[in-house]
């Protein structure tokens, strides 16, 4: 696994979990406010970025014991754990599996279950057909709301790159892993303080399935950032910076 860190070693430990198709360098937005007063740990989820893209079957399960693993390894729990789509249904899992390892969570941008498995076999076909270009343009304005993709060809062209480098194996073993996912029923069983966040205009992951998070977290707290869809961190950093440090500032 490829992993780094950032700010003071003393401080407490936030890791932060990726969406499909980036790596940690989706994080950079967030690296001067959370780095100045916590020991951020960034790393890449299987089949992205630099981390190991292997064969066998991807679930959300095996995703939550990579980074079990890592911060186990690492010796850094109990961590703040924040995740955003994918890296936001691995936060769910490790906070029920491993609660030892979590002293709060935050949800960004995700969901517990997706509402049909079409959509996601439909990608993988088109990954399989035409490459992961094939799924550029789509990914793209599902991700940012056109005013963004308007006015910051250069942050999107940085997605743009992201999403290229991604290998097709590992995009269809994690896009798989999403596909399957159905874990609402655990929800009740987070204890932990939890932010679930959401962009008010993000058609990933909806603000509805950001509200079943919240209704089924006992012990949450709900943002929606309005004129931001599914990279809420890319397109509103400093209202997403804003939120995500409130929040830990209550929960320290």
């Amino acid at each position: 696994m490829a992993y780094r860190f950032d700010g003071p070693e003393d401080a407490p430990v936030l890791v932060l979990s990726n969406s499909l198709m980036s790596t940690h360098r989706m994080w950079d937005p967030q690296m001067t406010a959370f780095s100045a007063n916590y020991r951020v740990l960034r790393y890449d989820t299987r089949g992205h970025g630099a981390t190991e893209t292997t064969d066998s079957a991807y679930s959300i399960g095996m995703l939550a014991r990579d980074a079990e693993a890592l911060i186990e390894t690492l010796g850094v729990g109990p961590v703040h754990f924040l995740g955003l789509s994918m890296g936001g249904m691995i936060a769910q899992r490790i906070a029920v599996n491993r609660p030892d390892l979590v002293r709060s969570l935050m949800l960004c941008d995700t969901a517990s279950e997706m509402p049909t498995p079409d959509m996601w076999n439909e990608r993988i076909a088109t990954a399989e057909s035409k490459g992961i270009e094939g799924l550029l343009a789509g990914t793209i304005k599902r991700w940012f709301t056109p005013g963004f993709i308007a006015r910051s060809p250069a942050a999107v062209s940085f997605v743009e790159g992201m999403i290229r480098d991604t290998g097709g194996p590992g995009y269809i073993g994690c896009a798989s892993a999403v596909r399957d996912m159905s874990q609402t029923d655990i929800l009740k069983d987070i204890g932990q303080p939890t932010l679930v966040l959401v962009g008010a205009q993000d058609r990933a992951c909806t603000p509805a399935q950001a509200l079943v998070l919240h209704e089924n977290i006992a012990n949450s707290c709900h943002v929606v950032l309005e004129d931001a869809a599914h990279l809420s961190n890319i397109e509103k950093p400093f209202e997403f910076n804003t939120a995500v440090l409130n929040f830990l500032k209550d929960v320290s």
